[in-house]
């Protein structure tokens, strides 16, 4: 188990890594999941006006599968703490749904290849507001919708893009607004 605290654009004291360090830790003991490997970014929003301006990511590899959490607090502390508690329900849905299920047969389903890590906040600056601020090289596997629903859940996004293990199309699946989720499917002809 590996937990790499970092701090955005703000020093990160020892205590507070040691506090990230334990309290992050302690969620992903419990789990009992090997291998898993955690990083965490703390940063500080400057603004006056943002209720809430500590912010905690977390973002696992547990099996090949990414599990991310962001929770947005008004001190550090209580972020890493919220943090924490978000992550330990993350790794039981995890758990119950992709471990114990076995419901893959290989577990390495989301491989992103990062190519470098840009600096957001200067490229924003540089960008106009319709430019493409970050690519990503994706591999994607053949999964089931379940399985899908499975990695939409554990990455916290609003929307995946997978092959159908079955018909071999591209799909899309997406959280709707007033619940439930939609499915766009390549046409085959």
């Amino acid at each position: 188990m590996e937990i790499k605290v970092t701090g955005r654009k703000m020093p990160v004291t020892d205590s507070l890594k040691d506090y990230a360090e334990e309290k992050i830790g302690n969620s992903m003991k419990v789990m009992d999941i090997d291998p898993l490997s955690a990083d965490v970014v703390l940063h500080m929003e400057k603004n006056p006006s943002i209720a809430l301006p500590a912010i905690c990511e977390v973002t696992m590899t547990a099996k090949g599968h990414l599990i991310r959490v962001e929770e947005r607090e008004e001190d550090m502390y209580a972020a890493i703490d919220v943090a924490a508690a978000k992550v330990l329900r993350q790794l039981r849905k995890f758990k119950t749904r992709v471990v114990e299920h076995n419901t893959r047969t290989d577990a390495s389903s989301i491989r992103t290849k990062a190519t470098e890590t840009p600096d957001f906040d200067a490229l924003m600056d540089e960008l106009a507001d319709d430019a493409v601020v970050r690519v990503k090289d994706v591999d994607f596997e053949p999964l089931t919708e379940e399985e899908a629903l499975v990695q939409i859940d554990l990455l916290g996004h609003d929307f995946f893009g997978y092959i159908d293990r079955d018909s071999s199309a591209f799909c899309i699946l997406y959280r709707r607004k007033n619940g439930g989720y939609g499915l766009l499917k390549q046409k085959l002809d």
